[in-house]
């Protein structure tokens, strides 16, 4: 039986384990983060239903700032941050639990975020909303008001790539992709202006991470995924996607698989493929290969 005394730090978490942190003396702060590419907005989601006391936090608009030259979701202002996240009343000594609808690769994003920001009591609820309630726990459509948290956000928790280095780690460590095949291979491209991939980056999509059930794989068999794709412990590793969404989740399964550690974690390239197919002059390898 969890120990809701403990506070909740690791990377995944079960329902389980967030039902006792709730019930124990205090509680964590509860992010909702349920965003669809495309849409619709998550913020329906929530108003549906969503576990009793999480707030809800959009990926597009408090997460990210305004698409640019950084790509579709650059990272945000610190300060802007901060805001966000004391409203939602993270304070510097909470633990708290991000999830999104179902396979974690969005609430990830949020996860990593809050690490970057130099804050590692952070977890996301492994099967998201999704194996909440198939476990039976009680949800709310209540929209809390919490009381308004204190944490600083401090840039360089977690290593960032611009485009430059994720071409050089691509090179001379691993680049992952965290985006599905077809997507990699430059077959389809339903949202960014040119298909590919950075020249020497390997596929590793995020649904590699989950299991029949929609749970996240134990340890061992992320591991042994990871050393499948050529990443091996103590060696450069760093991940890219779409839009630097998705990608922090391979970061998370890197962790959590025991190949990186909370010291010395993957690096992100946050502006990922929506950054570097923008760029004319970047180019754009095809195929199963790296290229």
């Amino acid at each position: 039986m969890p120990d809701p005394t403990t506070p909740l730090v690791s990377p995944l978490v079960s329902p389980d384990d967030v039902a006792a942190a709730l019930d124990g003396g205090t509680p964590p702060v509860l992010l909702d983060i349920r965003w669809r590419l495309g849409g619709p907005p998550g913020i329906d989601e929530y108003r549906a239903g969503h576990i009793p006391g999480a707030v809800y936090l959009d990926l597009d608009t408090q997460l990210a700032a305004p698409p640019g030259a950084g790509g579709r979701h650059p990272l945000p202002d610190p300060g802007a941050l901060q805001e966000v996240l004391r409203d939602a009343g993270v304070r510097s000594g909470s633990s708290v639990v991000a999830y999104d609808a179902d396979n974690g690769s969005v609430a990830a994003r949020a996860w990593w975020q809050l690490r970057w920001a130099g804050h590692r009591a952070v977890s996301v609820l492994d099967g998201g909303y999704a194996a909440w309630v198939a476990a039976g726990r009680p949800t709310s459509t209540a929209v809390p008001t919490p009381e308004p948290g204190d944490i600083e956000v401090r840039p360089g928790g977690m290593p960032v790539l611009d485009a430059d280095q994720a071409a050089t780690l691509a090179r001379t460590g691993v680049l992952l992709d965290a985006r599905a095949p077809e997507r990699y291979r430059g077959e389809v491209e339903p949202i960014d202006p040119r298909a590919g991939h950075v020249p020497g980056a390997r596929n590793a999509p995020f649904a590699g991470h989950l299991d029949a059930s929609g749970r996240w794989h134990a340890p061992a068999a992320l591991a042994e995924r990871f050393a499948g794709i050529g990443v091996r412990t103590g060696e450069p590793v760093g991940a890219y996607c779409g839009s630097g969404v998705t990608a922090a989740s391979v970061v998370l399964a890197l962790e959590a698989s025991g190949v990186t550690s909370v010291d010395e974690p993957a690096a992100l390239y946050a502006g990922s493929w929506s950054q570097w197919c923008a760029d004319p002059d970047r180019p754009a390898a095809t195929g199963d290969q790296p290229g």
